[in-house]
């Protein structure tokens, strides 16, 4: 199966990637049976005639036509052999891989806490009393008719109990969104391809080699020697390789992740959220008011961010010299860190081609008389019209560390281990002694199975120690605090300050197909709203990654029929997030049961979500009057606005739609209340930054200006951990311009070693 490019050109679907077996105790028979139940409630299998009422979702002929219809109308040329009758008669588990994907959740990403949370409410909901108290109906909820069921969660989204309303959208974002990733014939009703229809077919990336190592019994580990050693092979990690092996330094670069090539690029996403993404691409903070995205691959965050490639502005600059202390950031050092790493990758404006997502924000903003601007991107100075690329890039056209910095570092002659859980960082004195030195880390290395895949949990493994007199960790903002945690760092500020630039969603539907997930993904930032605190903080109104799997479980589901609909009509609909640079920060604690695991706590606080609330009051009224036809919030409580149609019986003079008013009576209702609601409940957010905060001393951070730690020497962080605020930003290129420079300061420091031993001799 391919997809038909521009100049006769096509991308070839790539291979399968096997997924780890699903786990056959993570629950019970009678636990999954409520939980089908719940799922196919969500996304039933809808009947014009009267079936099986357990089973199907009965529609009156006439509803079932005019949904049937609308459908088709929709889908168009792919409606064909009665894909449309399938669509609706589908249910959310038709699929056997709906439940091994429910099974691999509940069995390998949840944590014990939410593990037995959940398991709690399945099995309440098998029990009469349980039943009862949830649902006001006395009957388990599996043997009630799926009409019945519905009106129970319908319930739960308006109930008082704030327990009830949380159950509600959990459980119906879950079941929709296992549904969208596993369904035979959404994408088909969407037209909504495997792979990119627009750039080149993939390429050969670059030959990385990999040390490998013999399976043993022994009990001692194997043992490696280095110049330095650096965890993590993302943005911070990468530009420190290239930077240090290219000085002369013996580099080695280690990671959890592993790397996958071109031509198995961009995965489905299934085995994107796998294989691609930390914990299957959910990390919840506690209370579960923001979830969170987190790269976990060979090449870090750069592997599936959005190519977006912003470089620290002056207010963020100015707060990290003045406020902290840290003078470096308005330097003409650090503009050229930043100024070489966006060389490296090629980053301009130049070669943008806006697609409809974000041509809507440069106009509407430009109808509105606000502040746009294009964002440049990483893409060599090329297009790169791909909505796939944070499943991973198949055609090496976005220019992250995979293809630039870990290259140059390999060339230069560092070496690379994939598959290394870094256990803790190891020091020549006990944690007592006043002054200790890193003299490497040790951990354990898992290697691929024989197909070269991950897939098989019996793949071979063997304890490493690598010794080192540098350690850089780049592990990213969520664990590098828990590896400085587990090898007995204690400085206060090690896992506080977390950043995480939440955001809400609004949707907008168009009269005619948009086909959203083609083009670029981010190419257009409205920063009208960035400064409304007056010092910096604020809203950015950007584009939202149109892949269905990531867009759909984040907007309510109100009926099953509607859900359907909504799904279909996604093919005209663009997605938009106001993004808030976050003033107060959570914390990053090793989870209790396990010290690999991070426990979050983090709540936007009330500033924050005004900002993000008038964001999105923005972004409604710019896509508006850019002409959109439907506006869709995440707010379970607002109804959709839909642009009133004339009608001969109405009486009603409407603005046409080519340039619509925002006076216009049906619109300003709507609105008002939007302005009148509290805002989102929930946020997401895909920018982690801050948890090991720089200092000018060791009372203010964890690391110095220069990236050491304060209580040991021999150790650096170089990620977006140490962000001092959050950036407001992308923070992929701030962090390689940081890590640039940190990077430079170990070279000086190992030169000036290499000086002093030869005054010596």
């Amino acid at each position: 199966m391919s997809a038909q490019q521009a100049g006769g050109q096509s991308l070839s679907e790539p291979p399968a990637i096997p997924l780890p077996p699903a786990p056959d105790d993570a629950l019970t028979a009678e636990q999954w049976g409520i939980f089908a139940a719940i799922a196919d409630t969500v996304i039933p299998s809808f009947t014009a005639a009267k079936g099986n009422r357990l089973l199907q979702h009965p529609l009156s002929p006439g509803v079932y036509a005019g949904c049937r219809n609308r459908v088709l109308g929709i889908a168009g040329a792919q409606s064909e052999n009665g894909l449309v009758d399938a669509y609706l008669g589908e249910s959310a588990t038709t699929q056997a891989e709906f439940r091994n994907s429910f099974f691999r959740m509940v069995g390998c990403s949840m944590d014990n806490a939410s593990r037995k949370g959940f398991l709690f409410i399945l099995n309440a909901l098998n029990t009469r009393a349980g039943s009862l108290f949830l649902t006001g109906y006395a009957t388990p909820l599996d043997c009630l008719p799926i009409q019945d069921r519905e009106r129970v969660l319908q319930g739960w989204a308006t109930s008082r109990f704030a327990t009830l309303r949380s159950l509600h959208t959990s459980m119906t974002a879950l079941c929709t969104s296992l549904w969208v990733r596993t369904s035979p014939t959404l994408g088909k009703v969407l037209g909504y391809p495997r792979v990119p229809v627009h750039g080149s077919p993939a390429k050969q990336g670059y030959p990385f080699r990999f040390l490998q190592f013999p399976p043993s019994t022994s009990p001692e580990p194997e043992v490696i020697e280095t110049d330095v050693v650096i965890v993590g092979s993302g943005c911070g990690g990468a530009v420190a390789a290239k930077t240090l092996a290219e000085a002369g330094l013996k580099v080695l670069v280690v990671d959890q992740g592993y790397y996958w090539s071109p031509e198995r690029l961009p995965m489905s996403e299934r085995e994107g959220t796998a294989n691609l993404f930390d914990n299957g691409g959910m990390i919840a903070a506690s209370g579960g008011a923001v979830t969170i995205a987190a790269g976990r691959a060979w090449g870090g965050g750069g592997t599936v961010n959005w190519s977006a490639s912003l470089q620290t502005q002056g207010y963020v600059r100015d707060e990290w010299s003045n406020k902290f202390g840290l003078k470096h950031f308005t330097s003409a050092e650090f503009q050229q860190d930043l100024d070489a790493v966006c060389d490296r990758m090629g980053v301009g404006t130049d070669a943008i081609e806006h697609n409809k997502t974000n041509q809507v924000l440069l106009e509407g903003a430009r109808k509105l008389g606000w502040s746009a601007k294009t964002v440049p991107q990483n893409t060599g100075g090329e297009a790169h019209n791909c909505g796939y690329c944070t499943l991973g890039c198949g055609s090496c056209g976005k220019k992250g560390p995979t293809e630039t910095f870990l290259p140059d570092a390999a060339k230069a002659g560092a070496e690379f281990i994939e598959g290394f859980q870094c256990a803790e960082i190891l020091f020549d004195q006990p944690p007592t002694a006043q002054q200790r030195s890193a003299t490497g880390v040790r951990g354990r290395w898992t290697a691929r199975d024989a197909s070269g895949n991950v897939a098989d949990p019996n793949r071979p493994t063997r304890a490493l120690t690598i010794k080192a007199p540098r350690v850089i960790i780049s592990a990213g903002t969520i664990h590098t605090p828990l590896l400085l945690k587990r090898s007995g760092l204690a400085n206060r500020h090690i896992g506080r300050h977390l950043h995480l630039h939440p955001v809400s969603m609004l949707a907008a539907v168009w009269d005619a197909d948009v086909r959203p997930w083609e083009g670029a993904i981010l190419t257009a930032v409205v920063n009208e709203f960035e400064n409304l605190s007056g010092d910096g903080y604020g809203a950015k109104l950007e584009a939202l990654n149109m892949l269905p799997g990531f867009f759909l479980p984040a907007f309510p589901w109100r009926s099953a029929l509607h859900a359907k609909q909504f799904a279909a009509n996604m093919k005209r609909a663009t997605g938009y997030i106001s993004l808030a640079r976050d003033r107060h920060g959570g914390t990053v604690e090793p989870a209790p049961e396990d010290p690999f695991r991070p426990s979050i706590t983090y709540a936007p606080s009330s500033f924050d979500r005004k900002s993000i609330h008038t964001g999105l009051v923005g972004l409604a009224r710019l896509l508006y009057v850019a002409g959109a036809r439907e506006l869709h919030s995440t707010l379970p409580s607002l109804p959709p606005f839909i642009r009133p149609s004339a009608s001969p019986s109405s009486h009603e003079t409407l603005t046409p739609i080519e340039h619509p008013s925002l006076n216009d009576a049906a619109f300003a209702a709507w609105l008002a209340q939007l302005q009148a609601s509290e805002g989102p409940a929930s946020f997401a957010s895909a920018h982690q930054m801050g948890s090991c905060r720089m200092g000018a001393t060791e009372r203010e951070g964890a690391v110095d200006g220069e990236g050491r730690l304060w209580e040991v020497d021999g150790v650096w962080v170089a990620d977006a951990s140490v962000f001092p605020s959050a950036s407001g930003v992308n923070p992929m290129v701030t962090t390689m311009g940081i890590a640039r420079g940190f990077a430079r300061g170990v070279v000086r420091g190992w030169k000036a070693e290499g000086e002093g031993i030869r005054a010596r001799l």
